[in-house]
């Protein structure tokens, strides 16, 4: 009997405990994630990647032999100049 009463216990913890599991967002991008994104998009020397308070990132890399400054913004637009 004490068996019986201690699996419901376990099992109704677990539930509780499930149920109160928080759904996955998607994380935002990382410096890797970054950097990938930059390198499809046939960037090099990826380098100096900085993530300022508004989401965006910054940095340099080079294109066509051409050094340049990118902002990746939050949604992923990437901005050379």
């Amino acid at each position: 009997m004490r068996s019986l009463l201690l699996g419901a216990v376990l099992a109704g913890i677990a539930c509780a405990a499930s149920a109160q599991t928080k759904p996955a967002t998607t994380p935002s991008p990382g410096s890797a994630s970054v950097r990938t994104q930059l390198h499809s998009l046939h960037y090099g020397n990826v380098h100096d990647l900085r993530r300022g308070p508004d989401g965006q990132w910054t940095g340099t890399a080079t294109q066509n032999g051409v050094e340049k400054q990118v902002t990746i913004g939050p949604k992923g637009t990437v901005t050379a100049r």
